[in-house]
Parts: C-alpha cells; sequence; structure tokens
C-alpha cells in the first residue's frame, strides 16, 4: 500500500461537543483570536442561501471557507439555521467544521461546530469589548438567553470585571433557566423584564438574538455604554434602531457586515450612515491601527455577523489541545 493509499483511507477524527468545548477555554480562545485578527488570512466571502420552510419560516445554509496565507491549516464550517425549531424545542443552529492541512491538503479532524460558532462568538464579542468597553464596566445585560447568549457572562468575565449580570429574553423561561445556572455557579445574576430600565442601567448590552425589528434604541443607553450586537446576520435581522448605529462609535468584524446585517443595510438605506462612517474593523483594533475607546463618556457599538477567521482561529486551537490531550 502505497503512502497516498493508506493516508486517503485513514480515519479522520472526529471530535464531539463536550471534547471541542473542553478545548476551547475563553482565556486560551480570546488571545487566538486577537492573533488572527491581527495576522493575515484569506477569508472569502460566505455562501448564504435562504432556504423556505412549509411554517413560513426562511432556513439558512451558510458555507464559511477560511486559510492562513502562511500553509498553516484550512477550514470550512457548514452551517444551518431553523428558526423554526424553537416550536420543535430543538436547537435553531447545527454546524461542523473541517480542518485541513494548508500545505498537503490533508483533512485533519472534523470538530463540533456548534461549540465553534458559539464559543468564537462570544469570543469575538468580549476580545471587541476588552478594547471598548470602559476598564470600569462591571454591569452585563445579556439580551437574548438562547445558547449564545448563555456563553456570554463566561466570555465577557474574562476582559473585564464583571459583578453583575442581567438577563432579558423574550421567553421568560429561557431568562430564567440561564439566571439559575449562574446563580448555581456562584455568579450573581437576576432576571429583568423590563429591557429599558436594564438597557438603561448597563456598562455593556450584549445581543444575542433572532430579532428582527429594533430592541435596544439609543435613548437609553447611558454615556459611556459599549454596545454589543451578534446576533443579526441577515438583512432582514435588527437588534438596534438606527440612532445607535448613527450616532454611536460603530466597530464591524468584517466588511461583510455591510451586506449580511439589518443592523446597518437598514441606518444605510434610510441614508442614517455611509460605510464610511464606521469607525473600523476588529482587525484595526488587534493590529493596532486604532486604539479602540476614546473617551469614558463614548458610546461604542461592536456589530458582528460572523466570520470564518474566528472560526479557523477556535478549529486550529481546538486540534491543538485535542491533538496533545
Amino acid at each position: 500500500m502505497t503512502n497516498e493509499t493508506a493516508g486517503a483511507s485513514a480515519t479522520i477524527p472526529v471530535f464531539g461537543p463536550e471534547q471541542a468545548a473542553a478545548a476551547l477555554p475563553y482565556d486560551q480562545l480570546i488571545p487566538a483570536i486577537r492573533d488572527a485578527f491581527a495576522q493575515d488570512a484569506k477569508v472569502p466571502l460566505r455562501h448564504h442561501h435562504s432556504i423556505s420552510q412549509a411554517d413560513g419560516t426562511e432556513a439558512t445554509l451558510l458555507l464559511m471557507p477560511s486559510w492562513q496565507t502562511n500553509g498553516g491549516v484550512i477550514g470550512v464550517k457548514i452551517v444551518t439555521i431553523f428558526p423554526g425549531n424553537t416550536a420543535r424545542r430543538l436547537p435553531g443552529l447545527h454546524s461542523t467544521y473541517m480542518l485541513c492541512d494548508g500545505t498537503t491538503g490533508e483533512h485533519l479532524a472534523l470538530i463540533d461546530g456548534n461549540q465553534i460558532t458559539g464559543r468564537r462568538t462570544v469570543g469575538v464579542a468580549a476580545l471587541a469589548a476588552s478594547y471598548l468597553a470602559r476598564a470600569d464596566a462591571r454591569r452585563l445585560l445579556i439580551v437574548g438567553a438562547g445558547r449564545i447568549g448563555s456563553l456570554s457572562p463566561y466570555a465577557f468575565k474574562c476582559v473585564r470585571d464583571i459583578e453583575d449580570i442581567t438577563v432579558w429574553d423574550r421567553e421568560r423561561t429561557s431568562s430564567e433557566k440561564l439566571v439559575a445556572t449562574l446563580n448555581a455557579q456562584g455568579i450573581a445574576a437576576q432576571v429583568t423584564y423590563d429591557l429599558e430600565e436594564a438597557v438603561r442601567a448597563a456598562d455593556i448590552i450584549s445581543c444575542a438574538t433572532l430579532s428582527t425589528e429594533p430592541l435596544i434604541r439609543f435613548e437609553w443607553l447611558a454615556p459611556g455604554t459599549h454596545l454589543d450586537l451578534i446576533g443579526s446576520f441577515t438583512p432582514h435581522m435588527r437588534e438596534a434602531d438606527d440612532e445607535c448605529i448613527a450616532r454611536g462609535s460603530v466597530y464591524i468584524d468584517s466588511t461583510d457586515a455591510f451586506r449580511e446585517t439589518g443592523d446597518l443595510i437598514g441606518p444605510i438605506k434610510a441614508g442614517r450612515i455611509k460605510e464610511s462612517d464606521i469607525v473600523g474593523t476588529l482587525s484595526d483594533l488587534c493590529s493596532g491601527r486604532l486604539p479602540g475607546r476614546k473617551s469614558e463618556d463614548e458610546i461604542t457599538v461592536f456589530k458582528a455577523v460572523g466570520t470564518g477567521l474566528s472560526d479557523l482561529a477556535a478549529g486550529a486551537l481546538a486540534y491543538r489541545n485535542l491533538k496533545g490531550a
């Protein structure tokens, strides 16, 4: 048997959710994402396909490739997003990540993409907050207590001394479940049913919802607030009103956001902002091209739609840790 034949027939290791989660601790993941955004990598525009469902919802198929330009690794994530799964009591998002050798093309591993997606999403948000949130930020508001939102407290606690966490969700039981979990772990948290009041009191607001209407209004934001928007990833989805985008200092994870999210498409179409009004990207912050927050009273906004670069950073880190386990 030739080496080529032997390699082709080898079994690709498959790492499930628990293994992937254990291999992506936030104190390692956030620096890995920072390094990735500070360096060069190729991240083509992701394939984005809508699939109409019998229940009237629109499912989404995403294909997200990326690779390191130095021949390191190649990765591609396949994601399916089905909003109608909430009624079925099933997760709305499923994904798998394939990592390949950047020199030989060898398929190295299949890694649970849900863990990579969730952890890199909140890791990116926390990384942005490390540049954009006030250094003394202590009060965190989680808007949306689903799988992504439920991870946010742990990531943000790695970059700021969070002492108080408030959770809001349209589904009361989701908020209560997350708060109970946090309290059981010794993390101070409480449920709110008054979103406006909670927004006015927060230092950092992290939104991770599937909302199609703005939830956060600029008039509610106190001076010095940092607003994190990581839920809207289609042109029809919104988490913040036009004023938040027009009057806040807005940073994005990548320029794909101009085509992907209603949080930017809406204000641009309304003539409230131009693409050039966006202050910068996460790469600008991580590379030192931009300093981040400029004053204590500045209202900062970070809008992320997800990028294959952060997936690649997470996939490579997970593989290194799993391979060495």
